[in-house]
């Protein structure tokens, strides 16, 4: 950054290299980059609506805010982005657009202008898997920014996270459509979890996140064909250069893609999907919610999410910035729901130390940890927690987040201390099948395969809440604090059984455990203790 300008450091940028990456030179000084920075809410913190004071109110009681009432009061102020595209100017960088309700300013310029703009090397790093540009350290700002820049993204270009899928193998390894276990499709899961009936999320719009992969008509055609059931009207949103892209390998991300769909689909047909595709940076990932979760043409009711990493992946502003729009969309009578991840209670930390993954570990999200589901017809025979690390087939995520103190909707839940001692956040919260050995039948690039994962449990929950809130008449939003109300016991089947981990660090008991949350849904049950509340509280 120029030497007459007096610069502070950017709170929460620091970042290190990939694990295992060398400095390969610098980054090509031409290169176009954009960039998205975020600034703070106009509204003052105490003017905010609390997230906490809504607690357990009944979807009736609720008031949510409309998109159009949100920018107006807690968007960007007309002042901070004027400072931003005043910096902008300073260093030769162009504005590409301005959103006030996404409290995002785009900005692009060459490598060159943006390392000097915010006060990084930009270099090439080399991983054992990737190729990435990337910074070490933190971002500076000119002082008169600070407060008002809260994230800086897109300097960095590393893939942000994983799918949580597992294609399920046969004893040998291989991928097999049929392998050992039984397999269901998702209106048989639904039927188990007593999905209510005479709904199908008609007047509903539920947005899924993908960073990467696509859809093929024809793939989509032959599920639902197989189902008897019309396929789901899909709208295809493309976020930073993203696109609806079958890579032809249902081992990487168009399983998770076709996954997603086929699942929602299945147990919501009347819903409308509309599927972000963006990039698998933190900049992508980010700009897919903010789009999603200030769409206002398509106006998703429900986020699912199947994406994620473990918190020491990701920089503390992207974690702020991320959870400060689910707690937005929270406002709006949005819900976002995340998948926990799929290798149990360590979740591919490099540090192989207990850790949990984001999104699911912010308070705002409704975290989905994984089960092995037994079967008889349609009756639940026996239901345990999912690992199968013995047999490299993953495990269920879940623990202690490291970064987000317990919310007051955990209070009661005695949720352990992380292994540091931080009293934080439990993950998850709900859970559903996610064992690729009792998992999901679906179609991905022409072929019948079996998937499970915890990415089957988030599109689960969508479908399940489309349907909720069709019956309602109501977005029920953040369900987080009703899912632990007292009363809402009745709702889940408890799993009492396994464990998330090879040394049984966290193992499932009753009430909510770090490895199954809550449970899994009995869905009519929980329809009918929404109703039942929304109708008390209107007494």
């Amino acid at each position: 950054m120029e030497n007459q300008e007096k610069c502070v450091e950017l709170k929460n940028s620091a970042r290190a290299e990939m694990p295992g990456a060398r400095n390969i030179g610098p980054a090509d000084p031409n290169e176009r980059i954009e960039v998205t920075v975020i600034l703070r809410r106009a509204s003052a913190p105490a003017a905010f609506p609390s997230t906490d004071r809504l607690g357990a109110t009944p979807p009736s009681n609720r008031v949510h805010l409309s998109r159009e009432a949100f920018a107006a009061a807690h968007g960007a102020s007309a002042d901070d982005i004027a400072k931003v595209r005043a910096f902008a100017t300073r260093y030769g960088l162009e504005v590409v657009s301005e959103r006030a309700d996404r409290r995002s300013v785009f900005l692009a310029g060459t490598a060159q202008a943006l390392s000097k703009a915010f006060g990084v090397q930009l270099n090439r790093y080399q991983s054992p898997k990737v190729t990435y540009r990337g910074r070490t350290g933190t971002i500076q700002i000119p002082a008169e920014l600070d407060g008002i820049i809260e994230g800086v993204f897109g300097l960095d270009n590393r893939p942000q996270a994983q799918p949580h899928f597992r294609r399920r193998k046969d004893a040998t390894g291989g991928v097999k459509p049929h392998a050992v276990g039984a397999s269901y499709s998702a209106l048989e899961v639904a039927q188990a979890y007593n999905f209510p009936v005479g709904t199908d999320g008609t007047g509903q719009c539920v947005a899924i996140l993908e960073l990467g992969g696509g859809y093929k008509p024809a793939d989509l055609t032959q599920y639902f064909s197989g189902l008897k059931i019309p396929p789901p009207k899909i709208t295809a949103i493309p976020v930073d250069g993203g696109a609806n892209s079958p890579t032809g390998d249902p081992d990487g991300p168009d399983g998770e893609v076709e996954l997603d769909i086929e699942v929602v689909g299945a147990v919501a047909p009347a819903a409308q999907l509309a599927v972000y595709f963006t990039t698998n940076t933190d900049k992508g990932f980010l700009d897919a919610l903010t789009t999603a979760v200030h769409d206002a043409t398509n106006r998703p009711s429900i986020i699912s999410i199947s994406w994620g990493g473990p918190e020491s992946s990701w920089t503390q502003q992207a974690m702020n910035s991320f959870s400060a729009a689910c707690q937005d969309a929270a406002t709006m009578g949005v819900t976002v729901l995340a998948a926990s991840g799929d290798n149990g209670a360590i979740d591919g930390s490099a540090d192989n130390k207990p850790t949990v993954d984001f999104p699911a570990s912010s308070p705002y999200v409704l975290g989905c940890g994984g089960t092995m589901l037994t079967l008889s017809g349609t009756k639940i025979t026996g239901e345990v927690a999912w690992n199968e690390l013995a047999s490299n087939e993953g495990a269920t995520g879940g623990g202690v987040s490291g970064f987000f103190p317990i919310p007051t909707y955990q209070a009661q839940a005695k949720v352990p201390k992380s292994p540091t001692g931080f009293v934080g956040r439990g993950v998850p919260d709900v859970s559903g099948n996610a064992d690729p050995r009792t998992g999901y039948n679906v179609v991905v690039d022409g072929s019948a395969t079996v998937i499970g994962g915890t990415s089957a449990v988030a599109p689960l929950w969508a479908g399940l809440l489309a349907r909720i809130n069709q019956s309602l008449g109501k977005n029920v939003g953040f369900i987080n604090p009703m899912l632990y109300a007292a009363k809402s016991a009745a709702t889940f089947h408890d799993i009492t059984t396994g464990s998330n981990g090879s040394n049984g660090m966290y193992a499932a008991g009753v009430g909510w455990d770090a490895c199954t949350g809550n449970g899994t849904p009995d869905g009519t049950a929980l329809l009918q203790s929404l109703a039942a509340s929304s109708t008390a509280g209107n007494d």
